[in-house]
């Protein structure tokens, strides 16, 4: 008998699940986290056979397309021991899809591992060319290394999709080096919005804010830029440019929120399911597994919380205070 799809309250399919592994990074990115950040301890992440358990129940119900993220996800200790067991869901086609989004750091040492895995693709975070910046956004990462592992993932035979935090004042002159840059290497490029969440404080968040749609008419006096109907299975619109033929995309969450074809759900390192990035409700499922809980039980407490997945979100800089802010570190959520 076949397991009847998850379904949320808006009649969307879920079938996009974005899995935190950890909340630790090797970087402190000014708009993701606090440079002094506590960690949570060893015994409240879920281990890696319980996100294994937790992963493979949700494709049993319907998910497609995994995203593997953290905090940095590759620091995590014998993460490769989960990439290859999610890799039997490909092999058995029940999964379509397995990704990872990264700082890159770790790319030189893992890509060949994540390729042996079934990984096809993965999403670089940079956000700057320039080392100097790059420095200052990260606080404690080196641009040289990120080159490094992207270098390595392309000679792994990964396809590799930059994604840039559009942040006005800091990186808002290099956007026509990056669409430069990224077709040289044969990247599609990505531009998000920065999201009110974590501790920095509403003024910072307004100081940073870049709309997509300045960036893209900015965009637009240099180059071409033809929408297409390209989807990934996520938030982004693709558009085509013309004078190289590469792909640009763009995440809105604040000036065009994505949240009518929401496809996606995020799991936390401690598994907590949160059913919109925008949104504070979640359902504790290691509770639920830890409770001695069946595939079964679990499989109910999953439909459950999609049952109380939200329309959309609350996101809004519009009245120059950040309304809609979570309290919790990008880091925490899942990439």
């Amino acid at each position: 008998m076949q397991t009847p799809p998850l379904i949320d309250p808006f009649a969307r399919a879920i079938t996009y699940l974005r899995v935190s592994v950890t909340d630790r990074c090797d970087f402190r990115c000014v708009y993701c986290m606090a440079e002094q950040m506590t960690f949570l301890p060893k015994r409240d992440l879920l281990t890696l056979e319980e996100l294994d358990r937790l992963c493979t129940r949700f494709i049993g119900l319907g998910v497609r397309k995994l995203r593997v993220t953290g905090g940095e996800p590759l620091v995590r200790k014998g993460i490769m021991t989960f990439f290859d067991r999610m890799g039997r869901h490909l092999e058995s086609g029940a999964l379509d899809e397995l990704t990872v989004t990264t700082n890159g750091s770790q790319l030189a040492r893992f890509a060949p591992d994540l390729a042996a895995a079934g990984v096809r693709r993965v999403n670089v975070s940079l956000d700057t060319l320039d080392d100097r910046k790059f420095a200052e956004i990260t606080r404690w990462g080196r641009l040289a290394q990120v080159l490094q592992g992207i270098e390595a993932a392309q000679a792994a035979g990964l396809r590799v999709k930059i994604n840039t935090v559009a942040l006005k004042g800091t990186n808002d002159d290099e956007i026509h080096r990056l669409v430069e840059w990224c077709n040289d290497w044969g990247m599609d490029l990505t531009f998000i919005e920065v999201m009110p969440m974590g501790d920095l404080g509403n003024e910072d968040r307004l100081d940073q804010y870049y709309p997509l749609d300045r960036l893209r008419a900015d965009l637009a006096t240099r180059w071409t830029l033809t929408e297409t109907a390209e989807r990934t299975g996520g938030p982004a619109r693709y558009f085509r440019v013309s004078e190289t033929g590469q792909r640009i995309g763009f995440i809105t969450p604040l000036t065009h929120n994505f949240c009518e074809s929401c496809n996606r759900v995020r799991l936390t390192c401690t598994g907590q399911l949160y059913m919109c990035l925008g949104q504070d409700d979640d359902a504790d499922l290691r509770a639920v597994m830890r409770g001695g809980a069946s595939d079964e039980a679990l499989a109910a407490a999953i439909r459950e919380a999609i049952a109380r997945k939200p329309k959309g979100h609350d996101f809004d800089y519009s009245r120059q205070r950040v309304e809609g802010q979570v309290g919790r570190h990008m880091s925490t959520t899942g990439g």
